[in-house]
């Protein structure tokens, strides 16, 4: 379990509070536990507690805005020692930009910020989607966390600085490893669709969207655009036994087993396991090793634009 500071401005309390409820699903798995200073009780010394909990996290979250960078606590003291520590490879800074200010002229604007491309949450059409892409990051980060390493103040680190040499690793991989992958990517990208239709339903009247659990290993969606009458289906399924593949999709209601548009491949290279998206016409198929994440966004963008839903 990697354990996450969470460092912000209590003018901000909401974004906290809304950053709290995309992660539980994380926190209930026990990939990662969060740490605020709501922790500190009544009569204990805020620095201590501070400093202690900063000391023993692997993970910094900088819920970034203008009132954040205003505070010369947040600011100052905890983003300063973070920044120490990110720099000796001891604890990874992640900057979580909520509202526009001019954080890409601070050291945190060196640092990849979430959500994508550092776009500010409070700026998102949905703000729900943008929590839930620092949700999918966050799970990244945190599956790949080493153990926690306890950090004294002024102590010198021995661990190597992240811009120092990294290492990979050759592995070999068997049914099982691509079968096991194959699963999660599919729960992932379930999940990713999921919780989207739940978000599409919130932005407007005139945008419906439903999710139907077809079976463990298969799942339906549709949208209903009313503003210009479009709709759109899809069904992804993991049971694609009729073709041999991976993971299968096709772009209508409940589609038969053996029916698709698509599939996603589990491909492997001498060091690790990786999507690849294909579709029958040929005109797109990326190359390139894919997460989960990317397959379930380039898949929606595609689903949701058949019903006329444009994406920046």
């Amino acid at each position: 379990m990697a354990t996450a500071f969470i460092s912000y401005s209590h003018r901000d309390e909401k974004a906290l509070e809304r950053l709290h409820i995309h992660l539980a699903t994380l926190r209930r798995e026990g990939a990662i536990s969060a740490w605020y200073d709501r922790e500190i009780l009544a009569g204990d010394d805020f620095d201590i507690e501070i400093d202690a909990a900063l000391s023993k996290s692997e993970i910094f979250l900088a819920l970034v805005s203008p009132d954040f960078l205003a505070s010369s606590y947040c600011y100052d003291q905890e983003v300063s020692k973070a920044l120490e520590r990110h720099a000796q490879g001891t604890l990874r800074v992640v900057p979580i930009v909520i509202e526009p200010c001019d954080w890409k002229s601070t050291p945190l604007g060196k640092l990849k910020a979430l959500p994508k491309d550092g776009k500010p949450i409070s700026t998102w059409t949905n703000e729900n989607i943008a929590y839930l892409d620092v949700a999918m990051e966050l799970r990244r980060i945190a599956s790949d966390q080493p153990p926690a390493q306890q950090y004294e103040p002024g102590q010198k680190s021995t661990a190597p600085a992240r811009e120092g040499r990294r290492y990979r690793i050759k592995k070999e991989f068997d049914s099982f490893d691509r079968d096991d992958f194959r699963h999660k990517a599919f729960l992932a990208i379930e999940t990713f669709f999921r919780s989207s239709v739940d978000e599409l339903n919130q932005i407007s009247e005139l945008i419906r969207a439903r999710y139907e659990k077809i079976s463990n290993l298969a799942f339906s969606c549709t949208v209903l655009n009313k503003a210009n009458g479009g709709e759109a289906h899809i069904t992804v399924r993991a049971d694609t036994e009729h073709f041999g593949e991976d993971i299968s999709y096709a772009f209508s209601r409940r589609a038969a087993s053996n029916t698709a548009n698509g599939f996603i491949y589990v491909r492997e290279n001498e060091y690790e396991l990786y999507l690849q998206l294909s579709n029958f016409s040929g005109n797109r198929t990326r190359e390139a090793p894919l997460t989960a994440e990317q397959v379930s966004d380039s898949l929606w963008r595609e689903f949701t634009g058949h019903a006329g839903i444009d994406h920046e």
